[in-house]
């Protein structure tokens, strides 16, 4: 009887070891007291954290496969890692004053691309779209790694009443596009977001010149605030589905504030949508 129960115990040992595993690794939580241990699968070639206040430790002389993090109190952020052969990991990091776990081994499957990624778009994928309720993992992921990247386009900025609307990058993946926005508040008031659109606009030519907007829904949202604060800056990307445009469109990216008129509308022309990075 007593071999059963030991053999039982060890069963539900391993199938809850094994669940572990196996569960999608989305947010590490660590703190000041103790050391949160990351194993990757390729070794560490370089570990970049969004904030101070989370510190990545790892073998820059000699490379190795594991890093140490902790973290202070403060604002959540994340973690970028690319790996010898140029694999990308990415996460969000929060501070948690108790840890339930303290070491974790990244799968090679969790890579979100390589550093150098080869874009492709595929003839025989007939709906892109398919597998997006199953896929956020991948692009919350990726748009964590595009909001670490420095890689910027043009000049694409409005200004109006202390406020910065800009568009820092597109950028073409997996049969999306990819806009990386950015909005400075330089003023001395807190900026209250009532919506963020991004809109195509058509111009109609004739004796009666006018102008048609159709409003584009994104399929994700990252990291869209509800507010920014004085003299704060706040980045987020909203993610479509590709399109390109003619010569006589172009997309508005509009923004509103909540009880007040501080309101943009930036222009981005076809080139920057038919282009992208």
């Amino acid at each position: 009887m007593k071999n059963y129960i030991l053999i039982t115990s060890t069963l539900l040992v391993f199938a809850f070891t094994s669940a572990q595993n196996q569960e999608k690794l989305d947010t590490i939580y660590a703190n000041d007291d103790k050391n949160v241990a990351l194993f990757f699968p390729e070794a560490i070639n370089q570990g970049i954290t969004g904030a101070e206040h989370f510190v990545f430790n790892y073998n820059r002389e000699k490379q190795q496969h594991f890093g140490l993090l902790q973290a202070k109190a403060g604002k959540e952020s994340n973690l970028l890692i690319i790996g010898a052969d140029g694999s990308v990991f990415s996460y969000i990091l929060k501070y948690k004053k108790q840890l339930s776990r303290l070491n974790y081994f990244i799968a090679k499957k969790e890579s979100i691309g390589k550093e150098k990624p080869v874009v492709r778009d595929s003839v025989n994928d007939e709906n892109p779209q398919k597998d997006l309720s199953s896929n956020k993992d991948h692009l919350r992921r990726f748009c964590s790694y595009l909001l670490s990247k420095k890689q910027r386009i043009r000049r694409i900025k409005k200004r109006k009443h202390g406020i910065v609307l800009s568009v820092d990058n597109i950028v073409f993946n997996k049969g999306q596009l990819y806009f990386v926005i950015k909005i400075e508040n330089n003023s001395n008031l807190d900026y209250d977001l009532n919506f963020l659109k991004l809109a195509i606009e058509t111009r109609k030519k004739g004796k009666k010149k006018s102008l048609q907007r159709l409003y584009q829904q994104p399929v994700f949202k990252y990291s869209l605030p509800a507010k920014i604060g004085k003299n704060q800056t706040e980045k987020m990307v909203y993610v479509l589905p590709k399109f390109s445009l003619s010569n006589d469109r172009r997309a508005i990216l509009e923004l509103n504030e909540k009880r007040g008129e501080r309101n943009l509308k930036l222009k981005i022309s076809h080139r920057f949508i038919n282009h992208p990075n």
